[in-house]
């Protein structure tokens, strides 16, 4: 049970709706997390802010790992919707997010993610040492703030106890796997 439910269309407030709309034609559906957050319109165009960030850090890393980076923050804080959001991306795309195959760039991203996760105040020197052999001053800027936007989305999915959209419920950890045990013959 969410601590603050998710507005629905008809007590939306005529402002915060046309942001949801205008949010659905630009970037994405309107999820439970998207629809809490309308309570607060500065709260819901500061975290929306992700889709530009994401925007600006994708040419650099590329799709995948940008949606690894996201997980591995997602994972990380336990946040039960986006880690379930970002591992549905990860399976679609013909990833295993359990067993993944990473090359030394994209090791050095995941461990930056899970260290903004684990402490967004101080990264360790040597995790930072591998982001900075990949990247520039610009890009590691670019995706620190995109990070602390992840851990932020986190932190108010988790702190409000937000329920997990209904088409992702099949994506959530372990979910997959009991329906592929069960599938398999005997």
């Amino acid at each position: 049970m969410p601590r603050i439910p998710p507005l629905d269309n008809d007590a939306t407030p005529p402002e915060a709706r046309a942001a949801a709309e205008a949010h659905v034609r630009n970037h994405a559906r309107m999820t439970n997390m998207k629809r809490t957050l309308l309570h607060s319109l500065p709260a819901f165009r500061a975290l929306m802010e992700w889709y530009p960030l994401r925007d600006t850090v994708q040419p650099f890393l590329g799709e995948r790992l940008t949606t690894l980076f996201a997980h591995a923050i997602s994972a990380e804080t336990d946040c039960l919707i986006c880690s379930t959001f970002f591992r549905r991306m990860l399976i679609q795309t013909g990833d295993n997010p359990d067993r993944l195959k990473l090359d030394e760039r994209e090791t050095a991203v995941m461990e930056f993610g899970r260290a903004l996760a684990v402490s967004p105040f101080k990264v360790p020197a040597e995790v930072y040492r591998k982001i900075e052999a990949h990247f520039d001053r610009a890009q590691i800027v670019a995706l620190t703030a995109f990070g602390a936007l992840m851990v932020a989305t986190n932190v108010v999915n988790n702190a409000l106890e937000v329920d997990l959209d209904e088409y992702l419920q099949p994506y959530r950890k372990g979910v997959r796997e009991s329906a592929a045990a069960a599938a398999k013959p005997a």
